[in-house]
């Protein structure tokens, strides 16, 4: 499963508990003028910890209402006993609230209703939106320390009880209670709650009321088998108490039906509002909550631009007698992407000799920037650090100079040690590591900004060497992620060419598909409608066609692809709309998109490759993201007939085969699956014949089709549940599948139990290279996240492993192709696949190079096999 099936977090918080707790556990403090903010202090420190620690995706704050509520109605005595608000808390109210605003948090308060209402209100919206298909999966933490709140665990929610600093989940519920927390009401109802003042059953405490309910269920059905409640003395209780405990249950009933109008949306979590949070603290005297929470006001520090000969020489003298630089690249801000600009994207670059040596180059003018910098850039016993190398390799390699020396990418390190965090720009970094982040204000000028960038890379050297080193992280570093920066940038700079007229005729032929397509939709509808809109769509499908909805939305009737597929067996049009919309997206995506991308100079296309975003160390790419070019279906191959050798050359491929299937049998050493590899069987049709028991030569290809989805569902933690949608099978049957599958593979079961458990107690999984990745999601509470865990840490070791192999293959096969004088280049590459653009007369040269290399970067129990192909465009290719 991609790691975007995370679910994301919402924190509900309970603000009034909140601000009376505050109130009570830290003693009354005043503002110079008498201003009482002890409560404020204490809930402002509770938002900043939560904020920090758990980092919520959306946060909501919910208030009660002043006056009574529904259940003042059902018990005058409800909450009777609770004494009434300090007037030392109530002036600090408005305070909190303008607090909250200016934490750019959400709040929810309405006339009649408890905060508890109002959380149930929302644990029930993000429920139902959890439920339909699309958008963000959301887990719920209400922060609160009531236990009526109890009542709203589940899978994908759970209290935080903040000032204990733990989680209350469904084990938590059970070894409070002794029972579930879709049973808390009815023990609320027998147990009462003193401290809202509700009654329950005399005599009845949580023990006794455990056993009641694990006896005989819920109040309405233990009153209606009476006579078969024991000790006779408790049975009495609860025929004389009968209605204290209906009413009592429903006291404790949270209300998930509040009238409110929102949406999650307005929940998310934006950040402070800097200028209005200093406001306030200063306001309130909270001196250092204004050190720790306002960022400090720049420091003036001086960049010298360097425009004429005394300033080169000064830059010069400081580089050489520091034996270390720091460059920062500083992008065009009207870069297009596309290398079309002259001076590459960069308007000059940052240079940092030392904490008070800086300076700017602007690139304007190259020979003058080239005079500045060449003789430092080209002397290896300079250290260069960056805070991204690949900018500037790219801009010096189209000037005729070769950067040498590089020895720290503050990017590459900080991604290599937290993966999954996806900051990883200097910016970010330098505001999470530094005390004044880069130390510029907003709107600083280009040679400060590069300058103070370059002056952070120099800073942050130290803290990323010692990291590095602590998580033996430096060895990868060094020996595999940062040499490959330079590789990208070459990949980058030379692209892949685009025949664009075969674009442009695919692009009026999909053009005239859809209009047909709109032509005959119109006609079996009886009029014209918005194909693009769910609305006319659903009117058409469900009112005009009669078709039976199969799921709703917020909005109405759902028109996916998932309904629409369903749709097709009853009638032509929802076909029709799945085609059009296949067709749309390919054209918008694809072919239009690529066109406005090619490079008008070279007809080439310059994709960005990612080293910083993938979790699991595989490279992405974008503008075009060339991995998601379709492989199959209609028009894939028409799309990759558009990319080209150029003349005199021919496109080269090599692709892993099955390379993840080889890892796992050299991880596991399974002998089932070792011994298929080395006799160099086709490895579906050997799983299918461990599988269905019969003979491989019998083996069908629905059932090769099956095992190949059992096989590579394995690696990627696929349960029944995924085999199951994925094959079209029932659960039962895809759980029998896997069950056959590890009775004969019993090593890969191993292999994966191991793996999971050693990441739980680590906290991390590790690839046979070292690359790690943090799986913190092994100790959540809720059985979905374990579970997306569990298959993060199963895959996560054989896809980066994988990635780790074609990154090692990648440096070896450019530094030979250069340093044998070959002028073949390395253009692409996709996921297990690596493409070149080969002069015809060095093909067979190419070719075996880079088997040799590629099938050599590891040795595996097994063979590592490489499919090396050659045509005139990436569709024979590949």
């Amino acid at each position: 499963m991609p790691d975007s099936a995370q679910p994301k977090k919402l924190f509900v918080i309970d603000g009034s508990a909140c601000i009376y707790r505050a109130f009570h556990a830290i003693p009354v403090f005043m503002t110079s003028k008498g201003q009482p903010t002890n409560a404020v202090y204490g809930f402002t420190q509770t938002l900043r910890k939560i904020m920090a620690e758990h980092s919520p995706d959306y946060v909501v704050m919910a208030y009660d209402s002043k006056g009574p509520t529904f259940r003042h109605k059902l018990l005058e005595e409800y909450k009777a006993t609770r004494p009434s608000m300090p007037d030392e808390l109530s002036s600090q109210i408005p305070w909190i609230k303008r607090m909250v605003e200016a934490f750019n948090m959400a709040s929810l308060e309405l006339q009649g209703f408890e905060a508890d209402d109002i959380i149930a209100t929302v644990v029930r919206v993000v429920r139902e939106a959890n439920m339909l298909s699309g958008g963000d999966h959301l887990h719920v933490s209400v922060v609160t320390g009531d236990k009526d709140m109890y009542q709203l665990v589940d899978g994908d929610t759970d209290i935080f009880d903040y000032a204990k600093d733990r989680f209350i989940r469904e084990p938590e519920v059970r070894a409070k209670f002794d029972v579930g927390p879709d049973r808390v009401v009815d023990m609320l109802g027998l147990a009462g709650d003193k401290s809202d003042n509700i009654p329950g059953v005399a005599g009845i405490g949580v023990k006794t009321a455990a056993k009641l309910i694990n006896a005989h269920g819920t109040i309405e059905e233990m009153l209606e088998d009476l006579g078969n409640v024991t000790p006779e003395r408790i049975k009495k209780k609860l025929e004389e108490y009968r209605e204290d405990a209906l009413l009592s249950k429903k006291l404790a009933t949270l209300d998930p039906e509040v009238p409110l109008d929102f949406s999650v949306e307005d929940f998310l979590s934006r950040g402070p509002d800097i200028e209005a949070l200093g406001k306030i603290l200063r306001e309130l005297e909270f001196v250092k909550l204004i050190k720790e929470l306002i960022p400090v006001e720049p420091v003036e520090a001086f960049v010298e631009v360097v425009e004429g000969e005394a300033a080169l020489q000064r830059l010069v003298a400081a580089v050489k007698g520091s034996k270390e630089v720091a460059l920062a690249a500083l992008p065009s801000a009207d870069f297009d992407g596309k290398g079309e600009t002259g001076h590459f994207g960069l308007d000059g670059i940052g240079v940092a000799a030392s904490d008070k040596e800086v300076y700017f180059v602007p690139t304007g003018d190259g020979e003058i920037s080239l005079k500045a910098l060449k003789a430092v850039i080209e002397d290896e016993s300079v250290k260069k650090y960056a805070p991204d190398f690949k900018p500037l390799y790219k801009y010096f390699a189209t000037s005729g100079v070769k950067l040498r020396g590089a020895s720290m990418d503050i990017s590459i390190a900080s991604y290599l040690l937290s993966p999954g965090q996806g900051a990883h720009k200097i910016d970010d970094i330098a505001g999470r590591e530094l005390d004044q982040g880069l130390g510029t204000g907003k709107d600083a000028a280009p040679a400060e900004l590069a300058g103070a960038r370059a002056r952070a890379a120099l800073r942050l050297v130290p803290i990323f060497e010692k990291r590095l080193e602590q998580e033996q992280l430096l060895g990868l570093f060094n020996e595999m992620e940062l040499p490959l920066v330079e590789v990208i940038a070459s990949m980058e700079l030379v692209g892949i060419m685009v025949d664009s007229p075969v674009l442009e005729g695919l692009t009026i032929e999909m053009a005239t598909k859809l209009n047909a397509l709109e032509t005959e939709l119109y006609a079996q509808a009886g009029y014209s409608f918005n194909i693009n809109s769910p609305k006319q769509l659903s009117k058409l499908l469900f009112e005009d066609l009669g078709l039976t909805p199969v799921k709703k939305t917020k909005t109405g009737f759902s028109t996916d692809e998932s309904v629409l597929a369903v749709l097709s067996a009853h009638h032509a049009v929802p076909q029709k709309i799945i085609e059009y919309r296949k067709i749309t997206k390919l054209k918008s995506t694809y072919v239009d998109s690529l066109l406005l991308l090619v490079n008008k100079a070279s007809g080439r296309v310059h994709t960005t490759f990612n080293q910083t975003v993938t979790a699991t160390g595989r490279l992405s790419s974008s503008r075009p993201n060339l991995q998601n070019i379709p492989v199959k279906g209609e028009y894939a191959d028409s799309i990759r007939q558009a990319f080209v050798a150029k003349e005199g050359a021919v496109l080269i491929s090599a692709d892993y085969s099955q390379i993840e299937l080889r890892l796992v049998a050299h991880l596991s050493e399974d002998p089932v699956l070792v011994d298929s590899f080395l006799k160099d069987e086709d490895i579906h049709s050997r799983t299918a014949g461990e599988v269905f028991g019969i003979m491989p030569g019998l083996v069908t290809g629905e059932m090769r089709r099956r095992a190949k989805a059992i096989n590579f569902g394995i690696i990627y933690g696929m349960g029944a549940h995924g085999l199951a949608a994925t094959l079209g099978i029932s659960m039962k049957e895809a759980g029998d599948y896997i069950k056959e599958y590890f009775d004969h593979y019993k090593g890969v079961k191993g292999f994966i139990d191991n793996t999971i458990a050693e990441a739980a107690e680590l906290g991390y999984t590790e690839t046979i290279f070292g690359r790690r990745r943090q799986i913190n999601e092994l100790q959540a509470g809720s059985e979905h996240v374990r579970r997306l865990g569990e298959r993060m840490a199963t895959n996560t070791p054989v896809q980066g492993a994988a990635a780790d192999m074609i990154k090692l293959a990648m440096i070896k096969i450019d530094a030979r192709l250069r340093t044998e004088g070959l002028n073949a280049e390395m253009i692409l590459q996709i996921h297990d696949e690596l493409i070149f653009e080969v002069p015809l007369e060095e093909a067979d040269i190419v070719e075996a190079l880079v088997k040799e290399e590629m099938e050599g970067v590891v040795l595996l129990k097994v063979p590592v096999k490489v499919n090396v192909t050659r045509s005139q465009n990436w569709c024979k290719s590949s």
